[in-house]
């Protein structure tokens, strides 16, 4: 296994408990402002814009892990009917186009965040800025985790 897979491998790692996590504190801070608005008749007005930064980042972290496992959305049935060259020559295709699309993803995210960062998010008091670290580093991550795919050697590219 190449340092780039190894990398790869721990950061798919590191990044999956990071979004379970998220998920975790998802969960708790929804509850806890469904418990004081409907027990206690008292919201705060904060829960609202943390539960939206932790749905990015639950959304964000796992297509990042998900995209290390190749687990998008994909046509295996027609690829694996093609003969192994082809079939190598499809993956890397869909590795170098998953790769461009996190690029985009990057630049896109730290547009949004130059532009933003003066901006407050009201409640929270944080830049909003804050909204776009989560694609900005699931984008570094799906471009790291593509580019270990596109350069992996024909053997271990199925698995």
């Amino acid at each position: 296994m190449t340092p780039l897979l190894r990398l790869n491998a721990a950061l798919s790692a590191a990044v999956l408990v990071l979004a379970r996590l998220c998920l975790a504190c998802l969960g708790a801070v929804v509850l806890y402002g469904v418990v004081l608005r409907y027990a206690f008749n008292d919201a705060p007005p904060y829960v609202e814009q943390v539960a939206l930064l932790l749905v990015i980042s639950v959304a964000m972290f796992g297509a990042a892990s998900v995209a290390h496992d190749a687990g998008h959305i994909g046509l295996e049935s027609l690829v694996r009917r093609l003969p192994p060259r082809v079939q190598e020559a499809c993956t890397r295709l869909v590795a170098l186009l998953t790769l461009a699309f996190a690029l985009v993803l990057v630049w896109g995210s730290l547009q949004m965040a130059l532009s933003t960062h003066a901006d407050r998010i009201p409640t929270l008091g944080i830049s909003e800025a804050w909204r776009y670290a989560p694609p900005l580093i699931a984008g570094v991550l799906i471009a790291l985790f593509s580019l270990g795919r596109v350069l992996r050697p024909a053997a271990l590219l199925q698995h």
